[in-house]
This record gives structure tokens, sequence and C-alpha cells, in this order.
């Protein structure tokens, strides 16, 4: 079979998460993986700069993980998880996560992604606030820039408008505000407040102009991922805690890609020393090597479930929930992150990550570098003194992912933003090589500093 074979057959008969047969034309076909390397359909080694989709925390090619999976396999390959029935990796999980977790959740429900997960924590903020004697608070608010998903509920939070013209009309009662981007957020001069604090305020805006009454929850990234990495001020979040007490919204963390150290601390709002009142997660929970997912619940909405009568039963369920074999596999892969100490492993990388992107800085194209534990981003503009953006035709972006394609390195982008998040068993030299193959693929692209 030849390679442009392989990838004529793909174009036949597979649909592509974001469709685009042009792209695919000239895709690859991934064979294998090593660390933190891809290795395609022609033999190409590529760099793998986000590690899967943010995923493959522990690196490609763990045959422990493998080894998790089929013994689960052989014993119990799946089993219903529906009230009445569970299985034993299941319940171990949700406890190793009890332990691991924010001290105000202690229960888990598991899904197979992130959407699912997100899907899951809306309907609970609703269900919550019934049970509470609040029917009328099923509003969500979140933010532009956000990525929460592309089912119908959590593409209607997501802030990338790109997402959603061709399946409108969205679900109603999603609200989106600014985001805390430093680099672009429009501070006001002269206000005491600082540009965090001007930023979280935007929620109590949004409430009170929608009504406390009917306003569920607040969801959100502690640090936006595909939306293009961005960090909020140290003091955003502390503020935004505060709102949501004040105005009775709950908070839900979406941890799909900050969760299991991608930050730093296994939770990343640990950082800001505030607790949510749903955490989302999913991705590295497995490191991708099975889908998996969840969210965990603060005590007071677990005891909403607990407590419920018949007639107000939390009626939300998935055929693969609590699956033994994502759970198995989920137990293993945090059994590696701690065994080896890459959540630290990770926060060295991005230490050394960051500064070398720093160097790029120099560059008259290059508008911010930025990033925060193992994650980080350069934003490519026309003008780095007004901060503006290439024309969209004129496809910066796509061009220069191209050319570190052709350098030995693929990772995704948010149009003109070039995202990093490697394996966290990266070597220190590929850290490195990430870093000049990207400054190369600027010069090629836009010419020298």
């Amino acid at each position: 079979m030849t390679y442009s074979g392989e990838l004529a057959r793909d174009l036949a008969h597979l649909i592509h998460p974001l469709h685009q047969p042009q792209a695919q034309a000239h895709g690859h076909v991934w064979l294998r993986g090593e660390g933190a390397e891809l290795i395609d359909h022609r033999g190409q080694r590529f760099l793998d700069a986000l590690a899967g989709l943010w995923n493959v925390l522990v690196g490609h090619g763990r045959v422990e993980l493998a080894e998790a999976a089929s013994r689960q396999m052989r014993e119990l390959a799946f089993a219903s998880a529906y009230a009445g029935s569970s299985n034993r990796p299941a319940i171990e999980l949700a406890e190793r996560l009890a332990g691991l977790c924010y001290p105000n959740i202690g229960k888990f429900f598991f899904t197979c992604g992130g959407a699912e997960a997100n899907e899951t924590a809306i309907k609970t903020a609703r269900y919550y606030w019934k049970r509470a004697g609040h029917p009328g608070k099923y509003k969500v608010v979140s933010r532009t820039y956000a990525y929460h998903g592309t089912t119908l509920a959590a593409m209607s939070a997501t802030g990338l408008a790109s997402y959603w013209p061709m399946f409108e009309p969205r679900v109603p009662g999603f609200v989106h505000i600014a985001s805390p981007y430093p680099y672009r957020f429009a501070a006001r001069p002269g206000d005491p407040r600082s540009p965090g604090e001007q930023a979280a305020d935007l929620l109590e805006q949004a409430i009170q102009e929608e009504g406390p009454d009917t306003v569920a929850a607040f969801l959100a990234e502690p640090v936006h991922g595909a939306g293009g990495v961005i960090v909020p001020p140290d003091d955003y979040w502390p503020r935004i805690r505060q709102i949501c007490d004040r105005y009775q919204v709950l908070l839900i963390a979406d941890e799909v890609i900050t969760g299991f150290g991608r930050t730093g601390p296994w939770f990343a709002l640990e950082r800001y020393g505030i607790q949510p009142d749903l955490v989302t997660f999913a991705k590295g929970i497995t490191s991708g090597y099975f889908p998996l997912g969840g969210v965990g619940m603060s005590h007071a909405i677990a005891e909403a479930l607990d407590s419920a009568a018949d007639t107000s039963t939390w009626m939300h369920a998935f055929t693969y929930s609590a699956h033994p074999v994502g759970c198995a596999v989920a137990l293993a892969n945090l059994d590696i992150l701690q065994r080896e100490g890459l959540r630290e492993r990770a926060a060295e990388l991005g230490r050394r990550l960051l500064a070398g992107l720093q160097s790029l800085a120099v560059h008259r194209h290059v508008g911010e570098v930025r990033g925060l534990g193992l994650m980080a981003a350069v934003e490519l503009v026309a003008d780095k003194q007004t901060r503006a953006e290439f024309p969209p035709q004129e496809q910066v972006g796509a061009r220069v992912h191209a050319a570190t394609q052709q350098l030995g390195m693929f990772t995704r982008l948010r149009q003109d933003v070039y995202n990093f998040a490697p394996c966290y068993v990266a070597r220190e030299d590929q850290i490195d090589r990430m870093v000049r193959i990207l400054g190369d693929a600027i010069e090629a692209v836009l010419g020298p500093p």
C-alpha cells in the first residue's frame, strides 16, 4: 500500500474532527509514538509539541498503561455503572481523586471526555438550584476565547465564535464576558482597580444584567488552553470566587487541560488559593490512552443528589460512565505521574520552555510570549507597537505551522497563536529544539528579526 493510497482511503471514508478535506490531503497518518515524539506513515519523526491534544502527559509508548488495560479487559471489559452497579476500578479511582482534588470535593461522576464532563456540570448546576428551591437559576456565564467542547450546550459555552455559525441556534441561557487576556484586555485608564479585578468584575456586571436569580454558574478554564494559553492576572480568580459567593453562583472549573499537573499543582485553581464548586477533567487523567473524563462535585452538591426523592432523581447517564478499563488505565497513569515525579518534572520543563520562547520576543512580529507550568504560547502580530493582528487571509499562523512541520514539530494553533504543551517526559534537548524550530519557522515565513 502506498502512502498516498492511505491518505486516499482516509479521504474516501473518514470524517475528522473540525473536518477540512483540504487539510487532510496533506496530513499525517500517525503510526507510532515514542516518548515526546510521533512517527508518521512516511517514517518522519515529529516533536509532539502539544502532547497529542494536551493529554499525553506521561508520553507515548507507555507499556504499563497498555498492560493495565489488558489486565482489566481480561477480568471485566465492561459492566454498567448505573445505580445498583459498580466496579472496583471506578471505586478506587474515585477514592484516589478525593485525595488529590480540592478539599471541598469528594465525589465524582465519570464520563468519556471533556465535552461530556462540561455537559454534566452544566446540567448538574441547573439540577442543584432546582433542588435548592431556585428553579429560575439556569443561565451559564462563560468567556470569550474559552473552549469547553463541541456538543451543543458545551459549544454554546465555548467562546470561540468560529464554532457557532453552522450549528445555530445555540442553546439559550449562555452569556459570554471578555476574558482576562492581559495582552488584549482593554483596562479602563484611571480606574483604581487592577486589570485583573476589572476583568473579574465583568462577571458581576453580567450577573446583575441577567438577574442574579437567573444565573446558575460561571464556567471557565483556570488558564485558557485552545484559546491561546491565556494566563489571567493573579488577582483575577480570588475576585471571581468572591463574586460567585456574593450572588450564589456556582463556580465550575474546566480543568480538562489544566488538571493533573499541567500548570503545577494537581488542579490549577490551587495556585490561587480558591476552590470551585464543580471541577471537570479529562485528557490527562489517562494520558489519552483511554477515553475518560469526569466531574468532581462539592460536598453540598453531592448531598443534593444523594438526598433527592425518586421524583427528583438526577436523571443523567452515559453508557460508558465509570468504564472499568478507563478507570484502570487512569489509576495506572496516576501511579506513573506520582512514582516518577512527573508533575515536578513538568514544572522544570515549563520554566525552561518559557525562558527559551522568551528569546524569540526580539522578533518584530512576536507580540507576546506567555505561559504557566508546561503550557505556553507565542502570539504573532502584524504590528508590535499597536498589537494589530495579521489579516486572516494571510494565513500567517498556518504558514508558520507548515514550516514547523517541515522542520519536525507538530502542534495546534488558534489563528496566529502557536501553542505548546509538551509531554511531561520530554527531554531538555527536545524542549530546546522546539524553541529553535519555532524561531526558524517564524524567520522563514516573516523574515529576520
